[in-house]
């Protein structure tokens, strides 16, 4: 992955972030929550790009799904853990 590549997983990724937070109803704040969203992009971006569409460098519609699914996934898993430890 060279480095433009990167630069625009971290683009989408922030977006992502973004739509994520709105879909599950933000509880963090939005720096978090998109922060959150890089992360999910970008792992979900990299999982696509060597499982799914190994060798794709550019982005297509499915990528840009993926990336927000890996988005509202860990930014769910995060709300989840981050909901349990201040319950106790």
């Amino acid at each position: 992955m060279d480095i433009i590549s990167l630069l625009a997983w971290l683009i989408v990724g922030a977006v992502c972030g973004w739509l994520a937070s709105l879909l599950l109803q933000g509880r963090m704040n939005l720096l978090g929550d998109i922060i959150f969203g890089i992360i999910g992009a970008v792992v979900g971006g990299v999982l696509y790009m060597l499982v799914i569409k190994p060798g794709a460098t550019a982005f297509d519609f499915l990528s840009v799904v993926v990336a927000f699914v890996g988005a509202v996934i860990l930014l769910g898993l995060v709300r989840l853990f981050v909901g349990r430890a201040e319950a106790l």
